[in-house]
């Protein structure tokens, strides 16, 4: 709960301008198409940010072309806004391209960065302090008479402020008086501690009339804690991107921050409430994909491990009370909590996963329990990892209950990989039985694995229809051992889904073919004895 003497002292709310379609767009690796940013802008829309900071006009055709598919499609909740810079040393407003750009792309909101560290003024921008306090009124005076609201953000302020503080305030006062809405304090180098931002943003609170924002980049690591600082000390305009993507280390994580005010400090953040943050995890997950760059199940809130349990000691406190070892409720944010079974478990992790996987509920004192315990604490001794194999872990508790009905058995397998005229080739052979049917099929694929599955999928699919839903969405393998020669012991996992769930697989070998055909097994194997269970085939 939050200190009562601080609450009263907080804001009831602050703005949220998201700036992934820009910054994000400056992250190495990261090339959205222009589908994708209006994917993202239409998901912040339904989230209810205040503003969506959709590009730099004057940069880019395609930030030009963002904005005019935004003007057609319009948003309900967030008002679009246009990046550009203060104009250029020896250009007039009126003549300076950058500033022009943005009456041409149809927004009424601008954001006007500036210079107010006195070090980029002069070896940067090269010109005079005064010179730069005129750039930076006569560039917002423009856009102001223009009919447009300017939001500026005074780059490196943190640093201009530590160095020199009364010029740092100067611009501030120039962007006030030019007739700015809101001062954002941009942390342009990410290098500010929190206390820092803290002391910093409640001394210019006292020094300025126009409400002050916060721009926080993560080179120190302190995004987030920096950008909540700056709202404790009176910050109320928040700027963020998604999964705290951006130029160098990135940005403070929209996906952080909103919790954080929201549900840390009672601060409304989002025009869609507490109902808006369960959309959290499901728009970080689509920038991911739309990003190219690879989840990070690690991320506080909405990774997919943020509320994932391991320990046997954490599981047991979980099943009494579920705040023992969550700070907050996984539905919360759409995210949900994983009960992971491993060889670290006890019989706490196993009743939890069984009633949660299967619908079985036990005894601790259950001999079956101390069975299954002691199968998985030996799998652990062969390498075998069960931390993400929902559906290996599936299949044992299905066998040793007498709810495992037979689908097929593999009599034999070949693989085959050699190259050709036009590259590489692989084909596989499987000999399936079913039922009182034999089938030999064969595939060819684009590697071992590729092809072995197409030659099971052939067999199966005739009985098995059902299983052409099933895809592969991850394929990886891990040298659990130190001696990683071409003998070591392989870790497969394999992930699959159906378009509405997944379930992952593993198996270990020291032959991969064999390893991943075994995970590639239980993975099809999974699908079908779960149909069964849901459809009350298996009793």
């Amino acid at each position: 709960m939050v200190d009562k003497s601080t609450s009263r002292d907080l804001p009831r709310e602050v703005e949220i301008l998201d700036a992934t379609l820009r910054e994000g767009q400056q992250c190495r690796g990261v090339n959205f198409t222009l589908d994708a940013r209006i994917r993202i802008a239409r998901k912040l829309d339904e989230l209810g940010v205040h503003f969506i900071e959709a590009g730099w006009p004057a940069a880019s055709p395609k930030d030009r072309e963002v904005f005019r598919k935004l003007s057609e499609i319009g948003l309900r909740n967030a008002r679009v806004a246009a990046f550009t810079m203060t104009r250029r040393k020896d250009v007039p407003a009126d003549k300076d391209p950058s500033l022009n750009e943005i009456l041409e792309c149809g927004v009424d909101v601008a954001v006007i960065v500036g210079k107010s560290w006195s070090l980029h003024v002069r070896e940067v921008l090269k010109t005079t302090l005064e010179d730069n306090l005129d750039i930076v009124s006569d560039s917002i005076q423009y856009l102001r008479d223009h009919g447009l609201e300017v939001i500026f953000d005074a780059e490196h302020f943190f640093d201009g402020y530590k160095e020199d503080p009364e010029y740092a305030l100067s611009v501030l006062r120039a962007a006030e008086e030019a007739g700015a809405r809101t001062l954002v304090l941009a942390d342009t180098n990410g290098g500010c501690l929190p206390h820092e931002v803290a002391e910093i943003v409640a001394e210019v609170r006292e020094r300025v009339r126009r409400p002050i924002g916060i721009h926080a980049h993560n080179d120190s690591g302190n995004a987030v804690a920096n950008t909540i600082m700056a709202v404790i000390s009176g910050a109320t305009h928040v700027q963020t991107t998604v999964n705290g993507i951006g130029e160098r280390t990135g940005n403070a994580d929209l996906c952080q921050v909103i919790p954080n005010l929201e549900l840390k400090l009672r601060i409304r953040t989002v025009k869609s409430g507490l109902e808006g943050l369960k959309k959290l995890t499901s728009l970080s997950n689509m920038v991911y994909e739309l990003s190219g760059l690879p989840r990070n199940r690690y991320q506080p809130y909405v990774g997919e491990y943020a509320f994932a349990h391991k320990a046997g000691i954490h599981i047991d406190a979980i099943m009494k009370n579920r705040r023992a070892y969550e700070h907050i409720d996984p539905e919360l944010v759409g995210n949900r909590r994983l009960l992971t079974v491993s060889d670290l478990s006890g019989k706490s992790a196993l009743i939890a996963s069984l009633s949660e996987l299967l619908g079985i509920e036990l005894d601790k004192r259950s001999e079956e329990l101390s069975t299954i315990l002691e199968e998985v604490k030996q799998l652990g001794l062969r390498e075998v990892s069960l931390d993400d194999a929902t559906g290996t872990i599936s299949l044992i508790f299905l066998k040793y209950f007498g709810r495992y009905a037979p689908k097929f058995e593999i009599l034999e397998w070949v693989s085959l990989a050699g190259g050709g005229r036009d590259g590489p080739k692989a084909y596989g052979l499987v000999k399936v039985k079913v039922g009182d049917k034999i089938m030999v099929e064969g595939g060819e694929g684009v590697g071992p694995v590729h092809a072995i599955d197409v030659a099971l999928r052939k067999a199966l699919e005739q009985e098995y229809p059902e299983l052409r839903k099933v895809k592969l969405v991850d394929y990886r393998v891990i040298l659990p051992e130190a001696e990683r020669d071409t003998a070591s012991l392989v870790r497969v996992f394999i992930k699959f889904t159906n378009g509405f769930e997944t379930w992952t697989t593993t198996a270990t070998s020291t032959n991969i073919i064999e390893a991943s055909f075994d995970a590639l097994i239980q993975g099809l194997d999974y699908y079908l004895q779960m149909k069964d269970l849901k459809l009350g085939k298996v009793k």
